[in-house]
């Protein structure tokens, strides 16, 4: 976490692309405004206000408090000063955040160095937290580096998977068993392995469904995938140029940068150069050692991909830290045929320092997504974290998020399609949700689409976690848009088991609504919009039926869902409010 080998001198072979200024960098804002010796950064609403909250994570060996900077919106942020999870004091180092409980906000882990307990905070509904400090997740002592929200078992609980560089070297991984209770898993090369490990993915790689996890190595060790083979059960896989050319290796950040529906990967390495694998399915990668993103000698810490000028591919930022002196970090530009044109004038590039984590959020739902740094010590002295804000530009956009019902509430693991034509041309574009885009970096669970030319989305596909796949057409473009898992085209007929009952529908204030048998603990009664915000949660245990105000919920005049969620059984009814 901590140590690097210096180089006195940088190789350099590659393409600079002269292009306008896509980001501004924000001199006064509280995100920028604090020194501290910075590792992650987590882009993440934790009020459920509809803006994008930062969290950065903070890990001197004296340890340190960390940082948590609400939105107030309109790209103003505010820093929380009193919370648990802003005063731990402690060596941080990843994060990630899910909805660990399925109660409809995110909870946070922190994965802490120096052989240091982990954190846990369940989110307690606004903004705030609770310490969790039961369980082996929090008291197994450890040198970890980050760690990852993933449903591995296909429960609909998200489970967490956490990586180690020192000690035993053995990573961790909990199941979650629900109710805040989770069991480590003891066997298994998932756990049994002792690399130097630092990144941790959670990610479908092969397309069957399920997710797997890669793992990247440092100390010139080679890279982990371990194939999700069902129930529990992970097959190392141990072949193939991705898996056996060994480098330094900090950070593993996924993404379809060709648009051909499957996940490639680009590594991060320190004292070594970058590089980029095209997934070619099946587990086979080709290493694209043509393309300038691995020309230059790097000390590279953490990546991240965006498709930063909504031209409808997806482009990349990489950080460098721990040289012999300050390094300036890479931006690369995605040409739309497979090859990148390096940026070396905008902002984002032009600040010396040591930069660790970073991740792409839109922060002011302006449509672009913006980028936050995280900085660590130089010589011994804390530094400012770096925030940029994307200018924009005429290309459209179109901004997704998702709500489990069945699946995990976070969407985890789900995969986002999108048809549009751009240029003349039909382009497929897919994003996975994940809660660990890169080391010590967590982009924006929205799942962010650029769109070019295009006035119109031909088609919305999503697959939900637990497999449901859902289909919707004619989206306009330029807008925030959510969906819940059961309200997709065709789902009625498939998913349809009990009758409900609304009245008055159409209806004015008061609503009753009807079910054939009783609500249990496990029930859910949800009120959604039609662009997929879940307006109400209700409980009704013990009772066949509910009643509601529409004008408590601000249910203005137009049409809504009322789903009943039992287990795995999805119902639906449309009540119309005058």
């Amino acid at each position: 976490m901590k140590r690097s080998i210096p180089v006195l001198a940088f190789l350099s072979v590659f393409s600079f692309a002269a292009d306008a200024q896509y980001f501004t960098k924000i001199t006064a804002s509280p995100v920028v405004s604090d020194s501290a010796d910075s590792r992650s950064v987590n882009w993440i609403d934790v009020n459920n206000d509809g803006f994008i909250d930062c969290f950065i994570s903070n890990g001197p060996a004296a340890g340190q408090n960390n940082n948590l900077y609400l939105n107030n919106g309109a790209g103003n942020f505010t820093k929380v000063l009193t919370d648990i999870i802003v005063t731990d004091g402690e060596t941080s180092d990843g994060a990630t955040f899910a909805d660990m409980d399925n109660d409809g906000d995110l909870d946070a882990f922190v994965a802490n160095w120096y052989n240091h307990n982990n954190l846990m905070y369940t989110n307690n509904g606004n903004g705030t937290f609770t310490q969790i400090t039961t369980g082996s997740q929090v008291n197994d002592l450890g040198y970890s580096e980050t760690a990852s929200w993933g449903d591995y078992d296909k429960d609909g609980l998200v489970d967490l998977y956490v990586s180690n560089s020192a000690g035993n070297r053995r990573n961790f991984l909990y199941h979650n068993d629900g109710g805040g209770n989770f069991t480590k898993i003891l066997t298994g090369t998932i756990v049994t392995d002792n690399f130097f490990s630092r990144c941790t993915n959670w990610t479908d790689i092969d397309n069957d469904g399920d997710v797997d996890m890669f793992v990247t190595n440092e100390n010139n060790q080679n890279e982990n995938i371990y194939r999700n083979d069902g129930s529990g059960i992970f097959t190392k896989l141990t072949t193939g140029p991705l898996l056996t050319m060994g480098a330094n290796t900090i950070s593993g950040s996924w993404a379809d940068y060709d648009n051909d529906g499957d996940l490639d990967v680009f590594l991060a390495n320190d004292v070594n150069y970058n590089a980029l694998f095209r997934n070619d399915d099946n587990f086979v990668f080709t290493k694209m050692s043509a393309d300038t993103v691995c020309h230059t000698w790097s000390h590279s810490f953490s990546s991240a991909w965006s498709d930063v000028d909504n031209d409808g591919d997806q482009d990349l930022y990489v950080t460098n830290s721990f040289g012999s002196t300050q390094l300036l970090n890479y931006f690369y530009l995605n040409n739309g045929d497979g090859t990148f044109s390096r940026n070396g004038t905008d902002a984002v590039v032009t600040d010396s320092s040591w930069s660790y984590g970073c991740a792409f959020g839109d922060y002011d739902n302006d449509g672009f997504e913006d980028l936050a740094v995280a900085t660590c010590q130089y010589n011994g002295i804390d530094r400012p974290d770096l925030l940029f804000h994307n200018n924009g530009n005429s290309n459209h956009w179109i901004t997704i998020s998702l709500t489990g019902t069945i699946s995990n509430r976070s969407a985890i693991g789900a995969r986002i399609y999108i048809k549009a034509t751009i240029n003349g041309n039909d382009v497929w574009q897919m994003r996975e949700i994940t809660a660990q885009s890169s080391y010590c970096g967590q982009n924006d669970l929205r799942a962010h689409f650029g769109l070019g030319d295009a006035t119109q989305i031909d088609s919305v596909k999503i697959v939900w976690p637990l497999g449901l796949r859902e289909h919707y057409i004619g989206v306009n473009p330029d807008q925030f848009i959510g969906y819940v898992e059961g309200t997709g085209v065709g789902l009625q007929a498939k998913n349809k088991k009990e009758n409900i009952q609304i009245y008055p529908n159409p209806a004015d204030g008061m609503v009753t609504i009807k079910s054939g048998k009783e609500f249990t603990a496990n029930d859910k009664v949800m009120i959604l919009s039609m662009e997929g915000k879940v307006l109400a949660e209700i409980n009704a245990i013990g009772s066949k039926q509910i009643s509601i105000d529409t004008k408590k919920y601000a249910m203005k005049s137009g049409v809504y869902h009322v789903m009943i969620v039992r287990g795995t059984e999805v119902s639906m009814e449309k009540l119309i409010v005058k």
